[in-house]
């Protein structure tokens, strides 16, 4: 209660924008792979989809999450020097909301024959999906960087509230994402994709809303244009001068623990929406050992994440207060270390799960685990680092170094397809990984992680001590 009350409208904001995004994360593959005939084993198919195949769709899944981080470079780059994050946010939202509205649409290019629905995969169909997805990309660059920056313009400098709003915060990214395939992901499912993909919708639009109805109220002040910040101050517009020897060396920490940890772990922690979602869908036991007459939804296992992160972020902030107090609170770098060994520990489950697949289904239990593990690593590395640019980067740089950051998410993204597709080679036999297959590919994620946990815990001296005394 002690935190600025605008905090909470930025928390709401963010909350239904990230249900928007998990909701796609959640339903694209599976939309993309589903077949395109209306019977399948004679019954009829009530969601037809596109009939990829898993390379393929793997494939759009890497270049559309790589695109959704990519574009926020841009969007605050325009930001910083034009529109504010204010204006940024607000046209950001609406485009987010007309692309699933657009997606949404695409369902009606469904032509019947007779007791069969099959999915019309022409022109009409293709073009209706790709727009979507284009202004999904576009309206997130516009949208994500200003959101964050948002927050860390709430507190003054050496305000020790930043880190708590920021864990705050991440919190709302969490309670959306948990919402997302609960509700987006069975709809998509059990009703159709375009009730899914609508329902995405509905939640950028309420979220957008929300903000605009309270923004005047709540964040009087917070994300004008430069212009307007420097009248209200009786400041004139600064000029953006050349980098200061500390500033250049605080911004080579952002961009090592973004281009070396960054990349390593979400490249890994991506597979959730990609091979570990059909991995869920086609390999696991999802009646509960047959506890349950038909298995949950798939996409569920995608609520795992953000519930273990609602369950846990209070713990991991009692934590870090608890060994500040004692002199021994790991640096950022050493929290990023120490992230990507958890993610690496938590596929060590996914190895056995897949190893258990080849005689049947897996059990419920191994992507479970990885989930709930991997939070941890998430916990560790993903808040920390937000609010470590809001602390390093330049006050006339932030949105844009805000971009820089989440570009190192576009090419894990990017990367995380790629490794996907890898995945079905190992499964082919077309290539190797000291084990073959599935558990290959899972212990490549394994080793990875922990040898760049090795690199950062090697440099974190240096890059501590380029952070010139912020914490």
């Amino acid at each position: 209660m002690n935190h600025p009350r605008g905090l909470w409208v930025l928390f709401i904001a963010e909350m239904w924008e990230r249900f928007s995004y998990y909701g796609m994360r959640a339903l694209l593959v599976l939309y993309l792979i589903a077949s395109t005939d209306g019977y399948i084993d004679g019954a009829p198919n009530l969601n037809p989809g596109f009939g990829w195949s898993e390379s393929s769709a793997y494939l759009l899944y890497g270049a559309y999450t790589w695109a959704v981080y990519l574009t926020p470079i841009v969007g605050g780059w325009l930001a910083d020097r034009f529109l504010g994050t204010h204006r940024s946010m607000i046209v950001g939202g609406w485009i987010i909301a007309a692309g699933h509205i657009l997606l949404g649409a695409t369902e009606f290019f469904g032509i019947t024959a007779g007791a069969a629905v099959t999915l019309q995969t022409g022109p009409g169909a293709l073009v209706c999906f790709i727009g979507g997805l284009v202004l999904i990309v576009v309206g997130t660059g516009f949208f994500k960087p200003c959101v964050s920056v948002m927050v860390g313009q709430l507190y003054a400098p050496g305000d020790e509230r930043r880190d708590g709003g920021f864990t705050i915060f991440y919190m709302g990214i969490n309670v959306g994402a948990l919402l997302a395939p609960l509700v987006a992901g069975t709809l998509g499912e059990t009703v159709g994709w375009h009730w899914g993909f609508g329902s995405a919708a509905v939640g950028m639009i309420l979220g957008i809303s929300f903000y605009q109805a309270f923004r005047s109220r709540y964040l009087e002040g917070i994300g004008m244009p430069p212009e307007r910040r420097a009248r209200a101050q009786d400041a004139p517009v600064e000029p953006k001068p050349g980098l200061t020897r500390v500033e250049s060396q605080r911004i080579a920490v952002i961009l090592i623990l973004a281009f070396v940890g960054n990349i390593a772990f979400w490249a890994a922690f991506e597979q959730a929406g990609s091979s570990m979602n059909v991995f869920a869908a086609q390999s696991t036991d999802r009646t509960l050992w047959g506890l349950l007459d038909s298995g949950f939804p798939a996409t569920w296992y995608q609520a795992v994440n953000p519930a273990a992160i609602i369950v846990f972020a209070p713990l991991f902030a009692w934590l870090w207060v608890f060994l500040s107090k004692r002199g021994r609170n790991p640096s950022t770098p050493m929290k990023f270390a120490l992230g990507v060994w958890l993610l690496g520990l938590a596929f060590l489950a996914m190895v056995f799960g897949a190893m258990e697949a080849r005689d049947g289904l897996a059990g419920p239990h191994w992507l479970l685990i990885t989930l709930v593990v991997y939070t941890w690593g998430e916990l560790c590395l993903s808040p920390v680092g937000l609010s470590m640019v809001s602390k390093l980067a330049p006050e006339r740089l932030q949105s844009l170094m805000m971009g820089v950051w989440f570009f190192s998410l576009s090419l894990a993204n990017l990367a995380g397809g790629l490794l996907a597709r890898y995945s079905v080679k190992l499964e082919s036999g077309e290539s190797t990984f000291l084990i073959e297959g599935l558990p290959g590919f899972y212990l490549l994620l394994v080793v990875v992680p922990a040898l760049t946990g090795v690199f950062l815990w090697a440099v974190s001296p240096l890059l501590r001590r380029w952070m010139h005394g912020i914490h």
